[in-house]
């Protein structure tokens, strides 16, 4: 029951940061000079005043900015998110068609990222001052340091365009006409780089915390006593050190997972990836302003969602923790 009510608690928390990110973002988009009329007036090479007014007429861009902020609210409250300007579709359709590819991809980031880098920092701490420690710090410094797009283009130049041994862009193989596991293995193929390159840079943000971590619970007086009493190390590691130790590195992820949302925009144009984030991007140079909504509020709403997963575990690994406070 105490959990259910903290669940409820971040789920109403969670709603009314939603709302303010919604309007936050709605008054934003509406000061950025030019609008979705003047764009599409551009391109039909008729930007003349009257055109533009129908244009504006047409799209409700010519009300009051607090009418066009009330109704937006009231038709996203209806799960209505209005309708594009430039693909003329309706945005949930659009959304719900990238949604799945971009999942796919930040999830296998994700879990990768946090496997390999848990592993790694755990590497370390056992072996610190030895080689095998000064590798990881050395390899967890230079992709942190390094920028996304940059190993991603670094990715595509040696194991594509050299080796050959991996996809350039795109999710499967177009005109493969695949079906059931080899279109499965033809997207798992095409999906290894992006993950990767989305994957390395905050893999080395979770060795470098695990690491740090390890080390300073394994000079705290409780793992002192489970030496005392002769426990093995793998069992002292693995309950005393590594579950105090993964606190700190659960709130990170969860900190991190909706930066990589934010990071699976410059992956997803690197690599041409059909998601979210490469639609963010061509949506912010069309100026189509219910689309760009739309990409917001899926961005946020998946940010919340994950913030609140995290908070759940959290309770979970550490029952120390009062879910009623």
């Amino acid at each position: 029951m105490q959990r259910l009510q903290f669940i409820a608690q971040r789920v109403v928390k969670g709603i009314v940061v939603l709302l303010g990110i919604i309007i936050l973002n709605f008054l934003l988009i509406r000061m950025a000079p030019g609008d979705p009329a003047s764009v599409m007036a551009g391109e039909a090479g008729a930007a003349d005043e009257v055109f533009m007014s129908q244009l504006r007429k047409e799209f409700g861009l010519d009300r009051p900015l607090h009418e066009q902020l009330t109704i937006y609210i009231k038709n996203v409250v209806t799960l209505d998110l209005g309708f594009s300007y430039r693909q003329q579709r309706p945005v949930a359709d659009l959304l719900l068609e990238r949604v799945p590819a971009t999942l796919l991809l930040t999830g296998t980031a994700f879990l990768l990222s946090l496997v390999v880098g848990v592993l790694l920092g755990i590497l370390a701490a056992s072996r610190v001052g030895q080689w095998s420690d000064s590798l990881v710090t050395v390899i967890a410094l230079f992709f942190y340091a390094t920028p996304i797009f940059w190993v991603g283009l670094m990715g595509i130049l040696l194991f594509s365009v050299t080796l050959g041994w991996l996809p350039s862009f795109g999710m499967y193989t177009v005109g493969g006409k695949l079906t059931g596991a080899a279109f499965a293995l033809d997207v798992l193929h095409h999906l290894i780089l992006p993950a990767i390159t989305l994957a390395l840079f905050h893999m080395a943000v979770y060795a470098r915390m695990t690491r740090a971590s390890m080390l300073e619970m394994r000079d705290q007086d409780f793992v002192r006593t489970a030496h005392a009493k002769g426990l093995r190390e793998g069992r002292i590691v693995r309950i005393h050190v590594l579950r105090n130790a993964i606190l700190p590195v659960i709130t990170m992820a969860g900190v991190k997972a909706g930066y990589l949302i934010g990071g699976s925009i410059v992956v997803e144009t690197v690599f041409a990836w059909p998601g979210i984030g490469r639609l963010a991007f061509e949506t912010v140079m069309q100026r189509d302003y219910n689309l760009l909504l739309g990409v917001f509020i899926l961005t946020s709403f998946m940010v919340i969602a994950v913030n609140l997963i995290t908070d759940v575990i959290y309770s979970f690994v550490d029952p120390r923790i009062e879910l009623g406070q």
